[in-house]
């Protein structure tokens, strides 16, 4: 089956998630509107086509399914890539990590945009300075000080006991992270070194080495979800 992965042009975003994934599994896929243009993700958006109705981008397309949210299409993604555990209690523990990464993305991009996401990033400075901080001070902590601990105490190497689109996934934040608040991080990595490790690790896996140095990996920018503005860095 050749996969078809929808989302916006020019950024990574939530669809690099699914992204990596797809890239360590191997997959065969088109990410169609980087071929198409963000026209193509529209008459979804609209209910013109068959299947499920995503309420906004990532979405997949799998044969006659359409399937939305990051967490979600990892979770339908996982046993059929060997990306999860066999186990019911290690794909639902494994989805579980999942949507709490996707609650610090939330809070990521929140400290850029705290007030609306429709306004732009100076009309919202002031608060935006105070979210990043407490963000930095409180919250990254203690998302991170969470997962060093999970990683702990599976023994170190993976999230979930053995490689999986969780993996993926914390490389993508430590990434992000390290792109988004780069000073930090520095002062971070030293509280977490077996994420950091972690991140490494991923970054050395031949397909994902691969794509990493390919042009199918558009750089962070200051349009995604992790933006750096150095004032917010601290």
């Amino acid at each position: 089956m050749r996969y078809q992965l929808y989302y916006w042009t020019g950024i990574q975003g939530r669809g690099e998630f699914v992204r990596l994934a797809l890239e360590d599994a191997g997959a065969d896929y088109a990410d169609v509107a980087r071929e198409q243009g963000d026209d193509a993700i529209l008459p979804f958006l609209r209910g013109e086509r068959p299947g499920a109705r995503p309420f906004a981008p990532p979405f997949l397309k799998a044969g006659r399914l359409v399937i939305a949210q990051t967490a979600e299409i990892l979770f339908w993604l996982g046993p059929r890539h060997a990306l999860v555990p066999g186990s019911e209690t290690g794909r639902l523990y494994a989805h579980q990590l999942e949507l709490t990464i996707s609650d610090l993305v939330v809070e990521a991009h929140d400290t850029h945009h705290p007030i609306a996401s429709g306004l732009y990033y100076e009309d919202q400075r002031p608060a935006a300075k105070q979210r990043a901080e407490d963000f930095r001070k409180h919250r990254m902590p203690k998302y991170l000080g969470y997962f060093e601990d999970v990683l702990d105490k599976a023994g170190g190497h993976y999230a979930v006991g053995r490689h999986s689109y969780v993996d993926l996934s914390l490389f993508q934040v430590m990434s992000g992270l390290a792109y988004a608040f780069p000073e930090a991080m520095k002062r971070m990595r030293k509280k977490v070194p077996l994420l950091s490790a972690l991140a490494e690790r991923v970054a050395e896996r031949p397909r994902i080495a691969a794509y990493l140095d390919s042009p199918r990996r558009i750089p962070f920018n200051e349009m995604g979800i992790f933006r750096h503005y150095a004032e917010l860095d601290g």
